[in-house]
């Protein structure tokens, strides 16, 4: 069954520096990179439980993580009734666990 996919603000943010960045490396890599996130979330809409449970996180909802294959991100999304809520586009070695706030 597939749920609709919310990107928070923080979390869009996140993903517009991160496109900007790599297409400053290279162009074309922001693109790449955008095309791995989108195909990441049109998993999670079709297979919401797909990410791994992030340990140590109590909310009311489950907190789930997908690793990006090319790039060092995880995205992070809570799997709510109606919709999974992407909250973070984190970085696998900047501060771990900053988004557990939000």
């Amino acid at each position: 069954m597939s749920k609709p996919v919310l990107v928070e603000h923080d979390a869009e943010e996140e993903l517009r520096a991160a496109i900007a960045w790599y297409e400053g490396q290279r162009p074309g890599l922001g693109v790449a990179l955008l095309a791995e996130v989108q195909r990441t979330i049109d998993l999670i809409e079709n297979f919401p439980a797909v990410g791994a449970e992030v340990p140590r996180v109590r909310t009311r909802y489950e907190t789930r993580r997908i690793p990006l294959r090319r790039f060092p991100y995880v995205v992070v999304y809570r799997e709510r009734t109606e919709v999974s809520q992407v909250i973070a586009f984190a970085h696998t070695s900047r501060k771990p666990g900053y988004w557990r706030s939000r």
